[in-house]
């Protein structure tokens, strides 16, 4: 079937929500995952042509997660400062930091704190460097370090950004 046509069979027949829908497609008609997000996606008119990624951010940091926002840049720079293959993706409550694949995150987790997310696996927690469960879990961020000022983002941040972003080479 095209496109236009699971979108009306979901329409007619599937499940009330996104989630239920997505779940209905790949056991009812056997459709992988991807393929049944992009379907559900698409029927609720979220597809690529409405990814607005500024719009995130500025909601991600709007109200009182707005004096987060200083915070957000510098690691944005810091980010882009590592190479030219550093692409950001931001998402409805993270921002990723790609090269091949994740190698950070940004999270504003709190009013007042962000973590700043690193896949560093087969490292022990040390410093500031707090582990997240992960790793256990199968998780692509495995550990964190917890910001509440452009002050604390500092030689520890850069050289843990650092080697998250070499891992990931």
């Amino acid at each position: 079937m095209s496109l236009e046509q699971w979108i009306e069979t979901l329409r007619q027949d599937g499940p009330e929500s996104e989630k239920e829908q997505r779940e209905w497609l790949k056991s009812v008609h056997g459709i992988t995952t991807n393929y049944a997000m992009w379907i559900v996606e698409e029927a609720a008119g979220k597809g690529p042509e409405t990814y607005d990624p500024d719009a995130l951010v500025e909601a991600q940091f709007a109200g009182r997660k707005a004096a987060l926002r200083p915070i957000y840049e510098e690691l944005l720079r810091l980010g882009f400062a590592l190479g030219p293959d550093v692409k950001v993706c931001p998402c409805a409550t993270i921002v990723p930091f790609y090269r091949k694949n994740v190698f950070a995150q940004v999270k504003p987790t709190t009013n007042t704190r962000i973590d700043l997310g690193f896949c560093l696996r087969g490292v022990a927690a040390q410093g500031r460097l707090a582990e997240t469960g992960g790793e256990a879990t199968g998780n692509r961020i495995t550990h964190r370090i917890p910001l509440t000022s452009t002050h604390e983002i500092d030689d520890e941040v850069e050289r843990w950004l650092k080697a998250a972003y070499d891992a990931s080479a």
